[in-house]
């Protein structure tokens, strides 16, 4: 991944793609598996981080 932050969309995308293309294979690409496992797990940080923002500034936004 590169410096710069996913979107969740971005992140959406990339799992979705992912999880399709594992499925898609007969037999598992085990030399690309690490390099799909690292890109996931980066793109499911950045969607998770943004998910937790909006709840925490919707959390902020009902208190008042």
């Amino acid at each position: 991944m590169t410096d710069k932050e996913l979107s969740f969309k971005e992140g959406y995308d990339i799992l979705k793609r992912n999880a399709e293309l594992l499925e898609s294979q007969e037999e598992p690409d085990i030399d690309n598996l690490m390099k799909i496992v690292e890109e996931s797990m980066d793109a499911y940080k950045a969607c998770k981080s943004r998910v937790e923002a909006v709840q925490q500034a919707l959390d902020e936004t009902f208190k008042e």
